[in-house]
């Protein structure tokens, strides 16, 4: 199992506590550059908190349709 598998899968079974962390963690980023880039950092939460779901249902992450370091561009 490689470590991203294992990530995902410590992930699903505490989501709710990931979330949690998502949320303090840009909190914490606004809070100390004044809220310059809130709007970047609410964008980047919410897509957090979809990968966070989507591996709440077992769907593959993937790379977005990036290949990977061994498979042919």
């Amino acid at each position: 199992m490689s470590f991203v598998d294992k990530v995902k899968e410590m992930l699903g079974q505490h989501s709710d506590q990931a979330k949690k962390g998502v949320d303090k963690g840009g909190d914490m980023f606004d809070q100390k550059t004044g809220g310059k880039y809130a709007d970047k950092v609410d964008k980047a939460q919410d897509k957090a908190d979809d990968y966070i779901d989507r591996g709440d249902r077992g769907d593959e992450g993937g790379t977005g349709g990036q290949p990977g370091p061994n498979e042919p561009r």
